[in-house]
């Protein structure tokens, strides 16, 4: 007995040595933990990230020494329009600092799980910020605006000034460092819209058509003059009907139009029908190569960010649709 009592006593005295040994002040830890930020996109993500000064995947420390870890819950290659979040999603966006989305109803099947935990804690629509008289309309009842905005560089930029804004209202002991870091990249991305215009303009005029998988490039192509078709509507929730296939295969073959393009997050069997019906139509059209429309590129990656993301897109579309001119 004596010595099962000594044994016990020795375990409870190593647990609390234990405790003491692992306490946040032993660690180096703050008591508080990091201001964790939740986004639905990669896209944001990489924006947020540019605006606090994080790097991917670290809880990077910012002015005035407290962390910030940003998470997208959505990784390379995902589609936001279908996405369905897991348990352990809700469990990681019940327990965020701040959480981040496009809205627009890019993000359809949440709706729900955003207004619910609005009631308790922050919930920010990026696109919020955008004036209602620049966003495009569509014809679908369920979304009634196209969300895809960050394809018009001038409309990212708004919604960046969102995320800053949305940093700096809770967490604002870090507001200078947004509001600085968030005029650098105002900076990037207008000399980014510069460039794009640039580019797209050295594209033939009868080459101006840019088809993909869905109808993601309405503002790329309102904002750089490129006339845009999409197989599916604004969300791949949509299907498209045969008389729509013959109709782009008929449009495709009448304006000799080079190539079609594909979508890192869209399968690729529309757009692969179209090239195969203008070919039975004794017109030769090529895939002109993937785009990245709902979803950033790999991490590490220059796609992996916006700016490398709308740069590449650029460069593939303007050599696709050059080809032959």
């Amino acid at each position: 007995m004596v010595h099962l009592f000594a044994r016990d006593t020795i375990y409870r005295l190593a647990s609390v040595a234990l405790l003491v040994l692992l306490s946040p002040c032993k660690l180096g830890l703050t008591e508080s933990p990091p201001f964790t930020i939740i986004t639905t996109t990669n896209i944001i993500a990489d924006t947020a990230r540019s605006i606090a000064g994080t790097i991917p995947g670290t809880a990077a420390e910012t002015e005035g020494g407290t962390g910030i870890v940003i998470t997208p819950l959505m990784r390379e290659g995902v589609d936001p329009h279908t996405y369905k979040p897991s348990p352990g999603d809700l469990r990681a966006l019940s327990q965020a600092s701040l959480i981040l989305f496009n809205g627009l109803h890019l993000e359809g099947k949440m709706a729900d799980v955003f207004e619910k935990l609005s009631k308790r804690q922050p919930v920010v629509a990026v696109t919020d910020s955008i004036p209602q008289d620049r966003l495009r309309s569509t014809s679908t009842i369920a979304v009634a605006h196209d969300p895809h905005v960050w394809f018009d560089v001038s409309l990212w930029i708004l919604a960046s000034e969102r995320i800053r804004d949305a940093l700096s209202e809770y967490n604002p002991a870090h507001k200078a460092g947004y509001h600085s870091r968030f005029a650098a990249l105002r900076e990037r991305l207008i000399a980014l819209d510069l460039w794009c215009a640039s580019e797209l303009r050295t594209i033939p005029q009868d080459s101006r058509l840019l088809v993909t998988s869905h109808d993601a490039f309405g503002y790329f192509g309102a904002a750089y003059d490129i006339e845009v078709l999409g197989v599916q509507g604004v969300s791949t929730d949509s299907e498209a009907s045969l008389r729509d296939i013959n109709n782009l295969v008929r449009t495709l073959s009448m304006r000799r139009i080079p190539a079609v393009f594909i979508e890192t997050s869209v399968s690729p069997k529309m757009v692969e029908a179209l090239v195969e019906g203008a070919r039975a139509q004794g017109h030769a059209i090529s895939i002109g190569g993937t785009l990245f429309s709902d979803s950033l590129g790999s991490p590490a990656t220059p796609e992996g960010t916006y700016e490398g993301m709308v740069r590449q897109n650029v460069t593939t579309i303007k050599k696709a649709l050059s080809r032959g001119k």
